[in-house]
């Protein structure tokens, strides 16, 4: 199959189109506060059942299997005798039996913490004493992580095992069987509302260990809901989705939206950049989800005889680069990119269904009195808010990076703009950014630097953490990192400040990951023509993969803390050195000639 024969029956969707869709299925919402995510489906299942709703190659459920396997998680958890609004948490990878159980769960009006599966030790024990639930269920797979975290709990949960692994704990996947999946009886019905929640989801920011969100059962309903009217989702559309379901993105906002539209969600365990295409194809999928650097990932892998043979009509995500947009776009012949922005607590959301090369949204005018965030001037040492002479705080200009920040609703109605907080109290406050332009106003902020151009289109520039200081100006990584991906044979770059001795701020930082020898001096001469003095790197480090948050974003946190020093890994580390303008090998020997302030930068 050729690119244009794959490609020629699509329709995109009109932005226009997409708003109105997605404001009139969001607009029920309120006014039917006891319907939620696991009654849609089993409305789907009492009209067409046979249906499929998910698939994956582990197992496979039809709308009528997920609804009676909610129906057996449900009654399985009345009869552990667990009290409505009380947690069950969960760890285990993507499949079909994620959502029915965390759906069968909270659909009597119990929560469930999504635990992340690359979590170990005392990072997996934080999230789950946070979220203090009395019952835990672990697949097979996990159990060996669970077990590194159980030391460092303090009151440890009734553990329950999903799969075959020699253990003590009893296991859910044959006591499940035991139950009836009929509809649940009038007598034994705990039907939750839309203000009720339903999970927590872990969420880092910036610093600090991660945060658990409270995503309440109306989130879950304007999340799928808008999304689905932004997709344009149809009955006749399979999603494939490789992102982690313990992210609200791979776990919520992908499944609902298809699932409320009666369509099929395609799981893979994770993401393969070697068997992607093979998967859209060999599963006949019309959307896709990305996040972070999946699509620069794939634009990088060899040819696949499946790039381009799909019948795709939308890839939606956040975070594709713009210097990987085209490229992607073209090569793999998808007839239309819908980037978006949000966060899981809320507070900020755009949506790009233009297709505007870069960026992350644009309001309509009809709906800037309703969604519009606003960007606010920040400090780069502190990260706080600047204010003026009264006290308020300095809107951005036109292509000026600010904080956006969002109005909280008090609009029962508007649910979408509602902040429901994490389970601290503390971590919620520091949130809410207070008396911004007025005394008694009260905002969310993103913890994100973007920029608004002249034409109303929102630019993302940066995380506040990660923007530094240098020379007395503020250098954005995202933005140095798309000037360096520019450069021939530069594969991915992760931009980051260190600290030098003898230096105020912290000084740029790039890793990279290469295809073939780069050319120092063409490079150099690169970041000049691009870049000004102040951003340009002071230091390379070389290395052969690049690693990866679980939702497949830059991991900088060991980068950061390794630093410069070329003993600190195998990888080759460069000095871009001024007095002789050209990039020198790193040794222990100039390293510490550095490190006694030896070099003026």
């Amino acid at each position: 199959m050729s690119p244009s024969e794959a490609i020629a029956p699509v329709q995109t969707t009109s932005p226009g189109k997409a708003w109105l869709k997605a404001l009139e299925l969001t607009a029920s919402i309120a006014r039917n506060p006891t319907r939620t995510l696991h009654t849609v489906i089993a409305e789907h299942a009492a009209k067409t059942g046979d249906h499929p709703a998910l698939i994956s190659d582990r197992e496979s459920m039809t709308y009528d299997q997920l609804s009676r396997r909610i129906n057996q998680y449900a009654r399985w958890a009345l009869n552990q005798g667990i009290r409505q609004g009380e947690a069950i948490g969960l760890l285990m990878t993507n499949r079909p039996e994620y959502l029915a159980l965390w759906l069968g769960i909270s659909s009597i009006g119990d929560v469930v913490p999504l635990l992340n599966v690359h979590l170990t030790g005392s990072s997996l024990a934080h999230c789950i004493q946070v979220a203090s639930p009395n019952n835990l269920i672990v697949a097979a797979e996990c159990a060996d992580q669970l077990t590194t975290a159980l030391p460092f709990i303090s009151r440890q949960p009734a553990i329950w095992m999903f799969g075959d692994k020699p253990s003590s704990w009893p296991r859910l996947d044959l006591e499940i069987e035991g139950f009836s999946d009929d509809p649940l009886s009038e007598l034994e019905k705990r039907q939750p509302r839309i203000e009720d929640k339903a999970l927590y989801i872990y969420t880092s920011g910036t610093t600090g260990l991660p945060k658990a969100a409270n995503v309440s059962h109306g989130r879950i309903m304007q999340w799928a809901n808008w999304f689905a009217g932004m997709m344009d989702a149809q009955a006749n559309d399979r999603m494939y989705n490789c992102l982690p379901m313990y992210h609200s993105v791979g776990g919520v906002q992908v499944p609902g939206a298809i699932l409320v539209a009666g369509g099929t969600v395609i799981l893979k365990d994770k993401f393969s950049a070697s068997q992607f295409w093979d998967d859209v194809v060999r599963w006949d999928c019309t959307l896709f989800q990305y996040i972070g650097e999946l699509c620069r990932y794939l634009l990088h892998a060899p040819l696949s005889m499946n790039e381009t043979a799909h019948r795709l009509r939308m890839a939606c995500g956040n975070g594709l680069a713009p210097e990987v947009w085209d490229g992607f776009k073209n090569r793999f012949c998808i007839p239309q990119i819908f980037e978006f922005y949000a966060s899981t607590e809320g507070g900020v959301s755009l949506f790009n269904v233009q297709g505007k090369r870069g960026a992350i949204g644009q309001i309509p005018g009809y709906l800037k009195h309703r969604f519009a965030p606003e960007l606010v001037l920040i400090d780069p040492e502190s990260g706080e808010p600047l204010r003026d002479a009264n006290g308020f705080c300095i809107r951005a200009g036109a292509n000026q990076p600010g904080e956006a920040i969002g109005k909280m609703s008090v609009d029962p109605s508007n649910i979408g703009s509602r902040f429901e907080g994490y389970t601290s109290r503390e971590a919620s406050e520091r949130k809410i950014l207070r008396d911004a332009f007025e005394q008694g106003d009260a905002w969310i902020r993103s913890g994100d630097l973007l920029r608004k151009d002249e034409l109303g289109y929102f630019y993302f520039v940066d995380r506040i953490g990660d923007t530094f200081r240098w020379k007395g100006e503020n250098v954005a990584t995202l933005e140095v990192s798309e000037v360096i991906c520019e450069f021939p044979g530069v594969q991915h770059a992760n931009v980051y400040g260190v600290p030098v001795p003898a230096a105020e701020g912290r000084a740029g930082m790039a890793t990279l990951v290469v295809e073939g020898a780069l050319d120092l001096a063409e490079f150099r001469q690169h970041l000049m023509n691009r870049l000004p003095s102040y951003a340009r790197p002071l230091f390379l480090r070389i290395r052969k993969s690049m690693a990866l948050t679980g939702t497949l974003k830059y991991s900088k946190t060991n980068l950061v803390s390794e630093g410069f020093n070329p003993a600190a890994s195998n990888d080759v580390v460069y000095f871009n050195d001024l007095e002789s303008g050209a990039f020198k090998p790193l040794d222990q020997r100039l390293y510490q000639r550095i490190q006694a302030g030896g070099i003026r930068f």
